[in-house]
Formats: structure tokens, sequence, C-alpha cells
């Protein structure tokens, strides 16, 4: 966001950045549908310093979770704490093991299968958020599945890893229907790139802290209403939601803006024409089948370069005006 001292108060930078060089910064976090990409809830919070934590973010946000919904997340909520808190509130867990934390042993447990068993973690040693008291009162150890899902699809990086799942029954959930769920999880770094690319919220504008959490309200808003607005089309068509471009769908909306100013003031029956032939536009706009897809992590195109600013903008333009140095 802007480099205004009100920004820098509410949200301040990295740490390790001189004044003046670095941009206030906010951590934001959602809870999406996997199903169709709406947020579900959001909160945002300091980049760093107690509480700021993407874990902590995440209990904030998690009681929109009811009982028996399954939470899917990367390794780094799959800590003993988190997965003992969902379960007392009844939501289930999959994740990737966190291989910092704890590595897998299948020959422990109860074996399930091939690479699939049931197991106790015991509680930490030492949990910091907590206090002393509040620490004796937990479990001696949680109950967690774990299974080792082997990827041999050519052009993917990760070669093995560890789904960590509070969903024990494995004939009613397999090992490779986990596998799958947990692929599926590529689905919210889409959405974050929807968000922060296709709706340009990467770099925020305003120059005050209420006015920058408006703004962030504001694109979760469009947001929200171009996913409804995409799954109506896809429920119209019976097509799945996640087949529809996004981009698609506002480029869509765009092309009949014009259309809709014109027919607000007109009678029910031409808005309700409108309105389904948006939903025919929008569910044209499909997302090409591209199963296994796999990319080089390298760029083409070379970008102009210029000289970092290492110090602040006004003693650098102070230079320049004098002569002392060149940009």
């Amino acid at each position: 966001m802007p480099d205004t001292a009100e920004n820098q108060e509410a949200y301040p930078q990295v740490y390790n950045q001189k004044r003046g060089l670095g941009f206030p910064i906010a951590r934001v976090g959602a809870i999406t549908s996997l199903c169709c990409g709406a947020i579900v809830n959001l909160g945002f919070c300091r980049y760093a310093g107690k509480g700021q934590s993407e874990g902590g973010l995440l209990r904030r946000l998690w009681n929109v979770l009811l009982p028996g919904d399954v939470l899917l997340t990367d390794c780094l909520m799959s800590s003993w704490m988190n997965i003992y808190l969902l379960q007392e509130r009844g939501i289930e867990l999959v994740s990737r093991l966190n291989k910092a934390r704890r590595a897998a042993d299948f020959r422990r447990g109860q074996r399930l299968g091939d690479d699939d068993h049931i197991i106790r973690w015991l509680k930490p040693n030492l949990i910091r958020s907590l206090d002393w008291k509040t620490y004796q009162g937990l479990p001696e150890y949680i109950t967690i599945r774990e299974a080792r899902i082997r990827v041999v699809q050519p052009g993917f990086r990760t070669k093995s890893l560890v789904v960590v799942t509070t969903l024990m029954d494995a004939e009613r959930t397999t090992k490779e229907d986990l596998a799958a769920l947990y692929r599926a999880r590529w689905n919210n770094e889409l959405d974050l790139r929807s968000i922060k690319s296709t709706m340009q919220m990467a770099d925020l504008r305003c120059k005050t802290p209420e006015l920058v959490r408006k703004e962030i309200w504001t694109h979760i808003l469009a947001y929200n209403l171009i996913r409804t607005t995409m799954a109506q089309a896809a429920a119209k068509y019976d097509i799945l939601p996640r087949s529809i471009s996004f981009k698609g769908a506002i480029q869509t909306l765009e092309a009949f803006q014009p259309m809709i100013e014109l027919r607000a003031a007109q009678n029910a029956a031409h808005r309700s024409r409108l309105y389904h032939n948006l939903l025919h536009a929008i569910a044209t706009h499909r997302v090409a089948d591209r199963p296994d897809r796999y990319e080089p992590r390298a760029k083409k195109r070379r970008r102009d370069h210029f000289a970092w600013l290492t110090t602040p903008r006004a003693e650098m333009k102070r230079k320049i005006a004098k002569g002392v140095t060149k940009i």
C-alpha cells in the first residue's frame, strides 16, 4: 500500500528494510469455497508480530465452518494445536505434512494400507501461545491419519508427499481420494491469482488504513459477485463452476454493462431476459481441459532493468538535483 505515515503505523513494513525504502504491507487471509471459488470469510492484519501469523489469522476466520466441513490447507496449517482445535469443533482437515516439524514413519501405528496408517501425535513439549495451566489441560495426544502419495506424472517437481487428515475411514475416503482432494488445493492458488492479478489487488492505492480496509472489502465484494454470477450460469447450464473462465466472465460483464444500464429502468421482463442472456454468454467462456499440464519455471521475456532505490526517495531527488548522483 502507499508509503504514508498512517499506513506505516497500522501496517509496518518488513523489519529488515530501511525506512523510506519499503512499503506498508498487510497479511490478508481468506477461506474460499473449493466448489466455486467464492470467499467465505476474510481477515487481514499486520505482516509480522505476535498474533499476526497465518495460523492466528485462520483461527479468527474458522467460525464460519460448520461441523462436518472439510478444511483443505497447505502444510503450514498442519500443526498439533490447529488440528486439535479443529477436531474439537467437529471440522475435518486435509493438509500436507510439514516435514520441518515431524517425519512420517509408516512402520508405526494402525496400518490401513500401503503407506497409509493411523498414528498418535504426542503433545508438543511447549506451545508458546498458551499459558502453563491451559497447556496442562490439553490431551496427551491426538489421532491422525497419514498417507504417502507418490507422484509419477512427468514434469511435476514433487515426487512424493505425505497427506495429513482427520478422515480416518479408509473405505469411505481412500488414499486416492485424498490425493485428488489435495491436488485440488491448487485451485486456491488460481483464485488468489484472480484476486491479486486479474482484479489488480496486489498493490493497494489508498493512503489511510481505514480506506485501505474499505478498498480490500470493495475488491472482495466485486469478486464474490462475479463468482456468484458464474455459479448461477453453471447451475443453469449444468456445468461445473470451475470450468468457467474468471477473466472471460469479467470481460462479458464489461461488455454487457451498457445494456444493463439501459435496461435498468425498464420492466422486469426485459431485465430478466437480459440476465438470462448474460448467463448464457458467461457459460460459453469455458476453461480448456488441460489435465496434468506443466510448464517450465522460467521466463523468456527480458524486462528492462533499473537500479534499485537504496535511499529514501526524497533524499535521492535532492542528490539528483544537486548533481551528486544520476539514475
